[in-house]
């Protein structure tokens, strides 16, 4: 489980102080040292379903952005990262989110 932890922790970190762009960024408008935002940060992810109420408004969304070994899903409406692998699970909350990654998301769903 410590490994599961582990990268728990690490994206709970990515999110609460966001991503700074490095060389890879420069194309994309980025100064170097500069916190990507949420569009940039989606741009990777494997899954998003989105979580709506009876009305299909937006209230949230569940991303994956890691497969295979371990399974690590960000949930918006929650604020939580949960892991998997296995049977063994982590989930951790965050309480910030640096890069809006969930206005990126509602503006994606309105879309």
């Amino acid at each position: 489980m410590n490994e599961i932890k582990s990268q728990v922790l690490q994206i709970i970190k990515n999110l609460e102080n966001g991503i700074e762009a490095d060389k890879h960024h420069i194309d994309d408008g980025y100064d170097e040292g500069e916190i990507i935002n949420g569009f940039d940060y989606l741009a990777d992810v494997l899954d998003i379903n989105y979580i709506l109420d009876s009305e299909k408004n937006y209230k949230g969304a569940r991303i994956l952005v890691a497969f295979g070994g371990p399974n690590i899903w960000i949930d918006t409406s929650k604020n939580t990262v949960e892991g998997y692998w296995w049977g063994e699970s982590y989930t951790d909350s965050f309480t910030v989110d640096a890069m809006d990654i969930d206005g990126a998301l509602m503006e994606l769903y309105s879309c």
